[in-house]
């Protein structure tokens, strides 16, 4: 166990300890929604079928890699923070503080939320809707929660940016903050390749 400077023992921030009891109930959550996806996919083959043909599945796969890549830079977010560094000290993104890494993994989430509404629009328009099939309203309920997430996750993005700039000395307890945010992001981008996988890719093969 690591012994703080004046020989305590550092314990973990309650805060992350919250944020990691409160993330194990959100997969108990996920897993109820996959649980009943895989149940009705079970009992209703033909409408699955159906509906892949529908999707536009190379649109969502770039979607999928623009989370995945909002993951990659929350992380590099988190490297700044250990750092203690809230922004950039130089030119190129070797450089880039909390603040740089942060805005531009809040870009890509809101860029996946719009790919996703452009995919309920595009839907809606040829006149697919929850109403339509068991698929569908397993398909809506799904990527519509794992959407309310994101849109979670953005706004704590946007926490922290303020709170980034605000402050006049970087230390420990912002670091922190950063690095619970990320917790959270990287399990939203898990759930979503998850979802992702059995709403897209396994009815292919199923």
């Amino acid at each position: 166990m690591n012994k703080s400077a004046r020989g305590g023992i550092n314990r973990p921030s309650a805060t992350a300890v919250g944020t990691i009891v409160w993330l194990a109930s959100e997969v108990m959550f996920f897993s109820a929604i996959f649980a009943v996806y895989f149940t009705l996919w079970a009992t209703s083959t033909g409408q699955w079928q159906d509906g892949i043909k529908i999707l536009n599945i190379p649109f969502a796969a770039v979607n999928t890699v623009v989370l995945v890549l909002s993951s990659v830079t929350c992380q590099f977010g988190v490297f700044a923070a250990e750092r203690l560094q809230p922004r950039r000290v130089g030119r190129g993104m070797k450089n880039w503080g909390v603040i740089e890494w942060f805005f531009l993994s809040f870009v890509l989430g809101a860029w996946f939320v719009s790919g996703q509404v452009f995919e309920y629009a595009t839907l809606y328009h040829e006149g697919v809707t929850m109403a339509t099939d068991t698929f569908w309203s397993a398909f809506f309920v799904g990527t519509g929660f794992h959407a309310l997430h994101v849109l979670g996750g953005l706004m704590a993005f946007l926490v922290i940016l303020g709170r980034t700039f605000a402050t006049r000395k970087y230390g420990h307890r912002e670091a922190q903050s950063a690095i619970v945010v990320s917790y959270y992001w990287h399990f939203v981008d898990v759930i979503w390749l998850i979802l992702f996988t059995a709403v897209y890719i396994l009815p292919l093969i199923g």
